[in-house]
């Protein structure tokens, strides 16, 4: 037994056009759209009743990294409204390798997105920084810096 590879990350969000235009601002490319329901969604979820809408997006250039954000319209979800904070076990956020970090953060702060904590220099490696985007959705904004930084 051995992995093949990492086929997607699924995210539940509240607003699936918000989520969607926030990663396809930061360059990712819409794939496909569609609705779950059913009685195999049902078992799989292990729900009742499911009906969700899903949009597949992918990093350009023929990869096979894709983002699968998920809107459940039933069952309704209850519970804690307030996003986790950064350091609360789970899945702690999305690291996005982009081209400009500054244009990046520009351009998802135009969908409402809180910058977590400062845009910051590691070494003259990287440029990186933490925004809370839709849904409390972390998602971390990678430049890579040359020699030169």
């Amino acid at each position: 037994m051995g992995v093949r590879r990492l086929d997607h990350v699924g995210v539940v969000v509240d607003d699936l056009e918000a989520a969607s235009a926030f990663f396809v601002d930061l360059g990712f490319e819409r794939q496909g759209t569609g609705t779950v329901e059913g009685e195999v969604v049902d078992r799989l979820n292990g729900l009742d009743g499911v009906r969700a809408e899903v949009v597949f997006l992918r990093v350009p250039g023929g990869g096979s990294s894709t983002l699968e954000l998920s809107r459940y319209h039933a069952p309704s979800h209850t519970g804690d409204v307030h996003p986790p904070p950064p350091n609360r076990p789970g899945i702690r956020h999305l690291a996005v390798v982009v081209d400009d970090a500054e244009a990046a953060l520009d351009a998802v702060r135009r969908h409402g997105a809180d910058l977590i904590g400062e845009l910051q220099d590691y070494g003259s490696s990287y440029r990186l920084c933490y925004v809370r985007g839709p849904s409390g959705i972390i998602v971390e904004l990678v430049q890579e810096l040359d020699a030169e930084g």
